[in-house]
């Protein structure tokens, strides 16, 4: 993989500092701007907090922030750029402008990626000219910590096209995975959020309490997700079991289509979960923290691991 590319970020919050970092740390040059100039202003020392998490020492600390320049505009961060990589908020109108101004300033050789967690990377890049190197990427929070990136192609990326993002963030240490169509939810959340729906039924049906679920999952098959995905798993138990087990209790799963009433009405009272204090449970903010904190541990331990 060449080095040293003009990576562009748009975006210098949660998820545009830990991008910017990834390429950064695996020796590309990095262009990164926000609209808003506290973010600018903020994102060298925000990198550099998360570097020193990932156990990265001062003097590599500084050589990587020299790989980063803050720009105050687009047009600046993107005019050289081999790669875009959009982190703006999940706004449709705010991402579809962000790439027509992309457009008029990014060389046409430069391959444009929106980072987004469910929104149709085909409706973001519908109006774009050339269209046939645009893609999505959506990478998973903590970006710089989760490996896994999914690469959305629409019907009009080119093989070219994404062939260049995977060999691109797979030199950067990521996990790239193809996602062959643009479906709401791509692969992961499409998975994960069939998993939360069924955990709110059961609390909403009085089951049991949302501490028991978490429970359940943390100490049981949750432990081995990481080694062993569910299709690996209905291989190794046989598919003929995995059969009878669904013949058994798919049957009574939750399939509502929408959204769970008791979810919505935590939502309406206010009980927006660590934020406000009170979700499913409820929580201090000591508890919060502790629990923000325990994960990155958890990620930073795993990482170790399975390498």
């Amino acid at each position: 993989m060449v080095k040293n590319q003009q990576i562009a970020v748009l975006g210098a919050g949660l998820m545009g500092h830990g991008i910017a970092l990834t390429f950064a740390r695996a020796g590309q040059y990095v262009a990164i701007t926000d609209p808003v100039p506290e973010a600018r202003a903020a994102v060298a020392g925000r990198i550099a907090d998360s570097l020193r998490l990932m156990g990265e020492d001062e003097a590599r600390i500084a050589t990587i922030l020299k790989r980063i320049e803050i720009f105050d505009s687009v047009p600046g961060a993107v005019r050289e750029a081999a790669f875009v990589f959009e982190a703006a908020p999940e706004k449709m109108a705010l991402k579809q402008s962000l790439f027509a101004e992309v457009e008029q300033h990014a060389p046409e050789t430069a391959i444009l990626a929106s980072n987004t967690s469910v929104m149709p990377i085909t409706q973001i890049m519908g109006g774009l000219k050339l269209r046939h190197r645009a893609l999505g990427t959506h990478w998973w929070n903590p970006p710089h910590l989760i490996p896994l990136v999914e690469v959305i192609r629409t019907e009009w990326t080119d093989e070219a096209t994404v062939a260049a993002a995977m060999a691109l963030l797979a030199d950067a240490g990521k996990t790239p995975v193809r996602v062959e169509k643009d479906v709401p939810g791509f692969i992961g959340n499409r998975l994960q959020h069939a998993l939360w729906r069924e955990a709110v039924s059961l609390v909403e049906n009085g089951i049991c309490d949302a501490e028991a679920v978490d429970t359940v999952i943390k100490a049981s098959f949750g432990r081995r997700l990481a080694v062993l995905g569910p299709l690996e798993n209905a291989d190794l138990v046989g598919t003929d079991l995995t059969l009878d087990i669904h013949n058994t209790v798919l049957a009574d799963l939750e399939w509502r289509p929408g959204p769970s009433p008791y979810l919505e009405r935590l939502v309406a009272e206010g009980r927006l979960g660590m934020k406000s204090g009170e979700g499913f449970r409820r929580w201090t903010p000591e508890e919060a923290q502790a629990v923000r904190e325990k994960v990155v541990r958890h990620l930073r331990k795993l990482d170790t691991i399975l390498d």
